[in-house]
């Protein structure tokens, strides 16, 4: 669990590295041209309001400042919790349409797979050696993974998964990787990698830079029954969705018995969550949506949420539709963004090989 010092720390350097992304002074561009973004998405199923508002749109953000990106399809970890592929194909084309759609770049960002970059998976066997099995049970994040798995026996991709997200950062000497204060956990753990293998097996060469978390202002948006936004739930609302499904969907949100809307988050989460997500489509703040709605109730409430969603989202639909209907072209896409992944990852295996002392 990540103490009250490391928060304070991490808080403290994600602060500065906002402040140099945002930055446009001249005397800050060769610092803002040395950052990497890794980021990236399991394709379990169809992504949703919660990762566009939390993550996909800040990464369109990172990229037309001019920031590095590697955005990661982490079609591996899908088998980290669960027994099925289930519709892996459909589900990265989806994702993938939802990136460009939402205006991601792939001349700009480098779009790439897991399974398609093995130099990448096999940084897995050095850093592995550099961790011990104590570490990867304290690790929260496998923690609550397993508890989700409602008993099931953890796997050894489970347990492991903090250093496949390791691998997955240092591969490409990502510097910036943006997550919420739950995840910091991962983030020093391959900060612990990256420092041990320079000192274990570089004599203290750096070979890889310790990655930075950017800690995300973006509020947690729960699903539609109050709990934890979740694809396995069914408690999300799809991007793909269309405008009726939306309202279906939004319909069936969760509220309370009071007829007047107040922004109470602690009194009334599930309120707050939906004024939440209004606000985030609208650019507006949601104690001042309440007050326009005032007595009108739940109802009023979940219909200002749906035209929120609908209005925003209508343009990135239509590009989505469009996009799905040429799997040709997504495949080229992600095609081009494997060649350079592996083009870097090959280097850098090459490198960790020849510190290692295993170029033969």
């Amino acid at each position: 669990m990540t103490n009250n010092a490391s928060l304070t720390a991490a808080r403290r350097r994600s602060d500065r590295l906002r402040q140099l992304i945002d930055s446009t002074a001249p005397a800050d561009a060769p610092a803002r041209g040395r950052l990497r973004v890794l980021t990236g998405d399991r394709p379990t199923g169809a992504l949703h309001i919660g990762h566009y508002l939390g993550t996909v749109r800040s990464r369109v953000e990172l990229q037309d400042k001019g920031i590095d990106t590697f955005l990661l399809i982490a079609d591996y970890q899908v088998i980290t919790d669960r027994d099925s592929l289930g519709d892996l194909q459909g589900n990265v084309r989806g994702v993938l349409a939802d990136y460009l759609a939402a205006g991601i770049d792939p001349a700009r960002t480098t779009i790439f797979a897991h399974s398609a970059v093995p130099a990448a998976n096999q940084l897995m066997l050095p850093f592995l050696s550099l961790v011990t099995e104590a570490e990867l049970h304290r690790n929260p994040t496998v923690k609550d993974e397993l508890a989700a798995t409602d008993g099931r026996a953890m796997s050894g991709l489970l347990l492991t998964y903090p250093v496949h997200q390791a691998c997955d950062i240092l591969f490409c000497h990502g510097n910036v990787v943006p997550v919420g204060q739950d995840q910091l956990p991962h983030i020093e753990q391959a900060r612990v990698i990256a420092r041990r293998f320079n000192e274990r097996y570089a004599g203290g060469e750096q070979v890889f830079t310790e990655p930075e978390a950017l800690l995300t202002d973006a509020p947690m948006i729960t699903g539609t029954d109050g709990r934890k936004m979740s694809k396995s739930r069914g408690n999300t609302v799809p991007l793909g969705a269309t405008a009726d499904e939306t309202a279906k969907i939004l319909r069936r949100a969760v509220t309370d018995a009071e007829r007047r809307i107040t922004f109470e988050p602690e009194r009334r989460p599930e309120v707050a969550n939906l004024l939440t997500v209004a606000a985030g489509f609208t650019g507006g703040d949601p104690r001042d949506i309440a007050e326009e709605i005032g007595d009108a109730g739940a109802g009023e409430l979940k219909r200002v949420v749906t035209e929120a969603v609908n209005d925003h989202l209508a343009g990135h639909r239509a590009r989505r539709a469009e996009l799905l209907a040429d799997p040709g072209y997504l495949m080229s896409v992600l095609r081009e963004g494997n060649e350079r992944a592996n083009e870097v990852a090959d280097a850098t295996l090459t490198r960790v090989r020849e510190v290692m002392g295993m170029l033969y």
